[in-house]
């Protein structure tokens, strides 16, 4: 897909983070967009601005944990469009607890967004998408689902998850020439830590803006960075993409060494807490 003009592109996750900038780089080349998200006021904003620009931009409220809202996301897409050319589930959600202390609400509240939230968009739209040339779904995981954090295991196991079922979904969609890209960022700049929800964090960090200024000071691509990489990964027909070079230097380690992975990023983790804070 190198030529973006006039395709339907559907983006979950819309109003912020990488799933903003993927709406305003695919506006810039000619796409028509159907954005949706939980937050209206901003998603409203996204969408006003992209109008403004002459993109065809639609906003559609939409809570990626219910079945039913992307069933309703897929209709408007086959009404508007015939169907979209490509479906980017992006929304998502973290949440830092050590597993002896988790809210299990907070953990079925996480898998319900990162990881059934894809499932769901995957199936609402597959009908679709099998019935247009060229149709792709974009499902965004984590360098998380290779190398794992103490305190994030539910977010850890939420993008593993997506990795398994997009492999497994490309084998099956395969015959029909609908392809899947799987996506692994390492540390992006979003607000992803900020609204992330918290439960005892002192093994990472003395505050929550402790904990946020760890993951700033981590997080060295922009998300219009990422959202570039995703499109260039479109074009080229890539089934698999590493951004960053934090989540390549993961890989790489988790492909040589894979049980000293993990141990290696708690170690760094550490290291950050310990360092002092720049004037």
């Amino acid at each position: 897909m190198n030529n973006f003009k006039g395709k339907g592109v559907v983006i979950t996750g819309a109003a912020s983070g990488i799933g903003e900038a993927l709406a305003r780089n695919l506006a810039a080349r000619g796409a028509r967009l159907l954005l949706a998200d939980l937050h209206v006021e901003r998603l409203d904003a996204v969408v006003a601005e992209l109008r403004a620009g002459g993109t065809d931009c639609q906003a559609q409220p939409c809570d990626v944990a219910d079945p039913a809202a992307l069933q309703a996301l897929a209709s408007v897409a086959l009404h508007a469009w015939g169907g979209a050319d490509v479906v980017i589930n992006n929304a998502g959600v973290g949440l830092v607890a050590p597993v002896h202390s988790l809210d299990l609400d907070d953990a079925h509240w996480l898998m319900d967004i990162n990881f059934w939230g894809v499932v769901h968009g995957c199936r609402a739209f597959m009908p679709q998408l099998q019935a247009r040339e060229g149709g792709v779904i974009v499902n965004i995981s984590s360098i998380f689902a290779m190398v794992s954090m103490p305190t994030q295991s539910i977010y850890n196991a939420s993008k593993a998850a997506v990795r398994g079922f997009s492999d497994a979904l490309r084998e099956e969609l395969r015959a029909s020439g609908v392809r899947v890209l799987c996506v692994h960022p390492g540390g992006i700049q979003t607000r992803i830590a900020q609204q992330a929800r918290l439960g005892d964090i002192s093994s990472v960090a003395d505050t929550p803006q402790a904990l946020h200024a760890q993951f700033d000071q981590a997080a060295r691509t922009t998300a219009p960075q990422a959202a570039q990489a995703i499109v260039q990964a479109l074009q080229g027909r890539r089934t698999r993409l590493l951004i960053g070079g934090d989540a390549k230097l993961g890989d790489a380690i988790y492909r040589l060494w894979p049980t000293r992975a993990a141990p290696w990023l708690s170690a760094l983790a550490r290291r950050m807490r310990q360092r002092p804070e720049r004037a």
